[in-house]
């Protein structure tokens, strides 16, 4: 098949709804998961008075997600699907930033443990994200008969790199907003209402919206057997074709 045109790519992927959709989602995601991670130190700092936690804090939001979600991701795909394992991974991410919201300054297990379960949950989806990605492809392909996954898959990457960059400044804003002034002993205490709360407020708003999208993307792509049948169809028909030319 010959190499779709700039005007029929943008067209094709202006339909791609879903695909608008999961690239709103994954922008909550990283906005939320890199604004907890840019506001650690702070929390290690002023909050528990300990910056030799800050590695553990890291350990527990990077190593433990990881580690954990990435043999849960295939069972739970396999038992329930793509798009309820993200709204699993989703919800598990807002109840565990919830309960860090709430514990964090008066118990430091029990925070870690709430820290745990909420990077448990981001793992899980962002790791299905990706399939969820693929879906939009194949989506792509059946309602215009053309496939652009480079496309697709461009997108896609520089909504999350955008998430990054958002979510890594949230906490610098705040701060500023909130009148910190660095290695002021004498602020230190009354920042934690400001920073860290309203980041993790924000960020349970974030998780709330992105369950939410997950829902729509969904209910648009309910009829997925059926798209993936007509399109192996289409394929079938097309190699059926250039075998009769050539032979």
């Amino acid at each position: 098949m010959a190499q779709p045109s700039l005007k029929i790519s943008l067209q094709t992927l202006k339909r791609n709804r879903p695909l608008f959709m999961l690239c709103i989602g994954a922008l909550c995601v990283l906005i939320s998961t890199f604004a907890v991670s840019a506001s650690s130190l702070f929390y290690v700092r002023y909050v528990l008075n300990d910056t030799g936690l800050f590695t553990v804090l890291v350990l527990v939001q990077n190593l433990v997600g990881t580690v954990a979600s990435a043999p849960l991701v295939p069972g739970m795909v396999a038992r329930i699907g793509k798009k309820n394992t993200f709204l699993i991974g989703a919800l598990l991410g807002t109840c565990g930033y919830l309960l860090f919201f709430w514990v964090s300054v008066w118990s430091l297990p029990v925070a870690l443990v709430a820290l745990a379960i909420a990077s448990i949950g981001q793992g899980v989806t962002m790791t299905v994200m990706w399939a969820l990605e693929a879906d939009t492809v194949e989506y792509g392909e059946y309602l215009t008969g053309v496939r652009i996954e480079g496309l697709t898959y461009s997108l896609f990457s520089f909504t999350r790199k955008c998430g990054q960059a958002i979510g890594g400044s949230i906490p610098a804003f705040i701060l500023g907003l909130s009148g910190y002034i660095a290695k002021s002993g004498a602020n230190a205490g009354s920042y934690y209402g400001h920073p860290h709360i309203n980041c993790l407020s924000t960020l349970r708003i974030l998780c709330y919206w992105h369950s939410l999208l997950s829902g729509f993307i969904r209910s648009r792509i309910k009829n997925s057997k059926k798209s993936w049948f007509e399109i192996d169809n289409r394929k079938k028909v097309q190699q059926q074709l250039i075998s009769d030319i050539t032979n």
